[in-house]
């Protein structure tokens, strides 16, 4: 009979935000996998649980989920908890579930606290599409890959930052991307949370007075769809036909989609495409 993965999300201050499920959880299973005992056993002892617990973290991550799948194999119950938040996300619970799923291992989720959604829903930027970034790389090459793509990106973007290093990523985001609206989240669920919208340069001309504190969530001001579309209009307009067509056939499409890509594009029939490239 084998045993199952729970992911238990943990509040990411308030005590309080802890659900009733996640504690029935903790205290039945066989076994609970934290990525930081010693800041576990905090919340533990708090609600007086007593599951034995196991350390799992960024540097045992795949060993440790190897030995952590053999004891669900044998019927052992695991509860997953991160630090703070929901395990999986911008942490190593994400090669556990990979793992559980290659053996077959049943993995469910108990939905609860996550910084990125919370600091979403409260800066007073769209939230209907949104792309979440985590920490930004510390490789400098792969860093600067993930911001020209977001220098191209609609969605409301939600990134975390350490406060040492908050006032760099945000110089780096400014000149990536331009002056934006943002809204800084910080201390979020605790006594003095902070949500303030601003801009990259009145964040800049704050901080470079005041020393930044606490755990931060940065969400960044999509890029305008009418900034982009104007933009696109443009290259498309400095394109032949078939420069546009190839174009799209050069990013994957086969013939059929580049050419009502590109017809769409232009606001003109594929059939004028096709005629087009056939020389008629």
């Amino acid at each position: 009979m084998k045993g199952k993965l729970y992911l238990c999300a943990t509040p990411i201050g308030n005590l309080e935000d802890i659900s009733y499920r996640v504690l029935k959880t903790l205290k039945e299973a066989d076994l609970i996998a934290a990525e930081d005992t010693r800041h576990t056993i905090k919340l533990l002892n708090h609600f007086e649980i007593k599951t034995p617990m196991t350390s799992y973290h960024e540097f045992n991550k795949i060993d440790k989920a190897r030995y952590l799948v053999e004891q669900m194999k044998s019927g052992v119950s695991i509860a997953l908890v991160t630090d703070a938040g929901t395990p999986g996300i911008s942490d190593p619970g994400e090669e556990l579930v990979r793992q559980c799923y290659e053996a077959g291992i049943q993995v469910t989720s108990l939905p609860g606290p996550a910084a990125c959604v919370t600091a979403l829903t409260m800066s007073g930027l769209g939230t209907r599409r949104f792309c979440f970034e985590a920490f930004l790389p510390s490789d400098k090459k792969e860093k600067q890959r993930i911001l020209n793509e977001l220098k191209e990106e609609t969605r409301t973007i939600v990134l975390y930052e350490a406060p040492h290093r908050l006032v760099r990523t945000l110089e780096e985001l400014r000149e990536s991307l331009g002056d934006r609206r943002i809204t800084l989240c910080r201390e979020l669920t605790k006594k003095y949370e902070e949500a303030w919208q601003t801009t990259f340069e009145e964040a800049l001309e704050r901080y470079g007075q005041q020393e930044p504190k606490g755990e931060y969530v940065v969400v960044v001001e999509g890029r305008a769809f009418e900034e982009k579309e104007e933009e696109e209009r443009k290259a498309w307009e400095e394109m032949s036909i078939e420069e546009h067509v190839g174009y799209y056939e050069a990013r994957g499409m086969d013939r059929k989609e580049a050419m009502r890509a590109a017809a769409r594009d232009r606001g003109i029939s594929k059939r004028d495409v096709y005629q087009h490239l056939m020389g008629r």
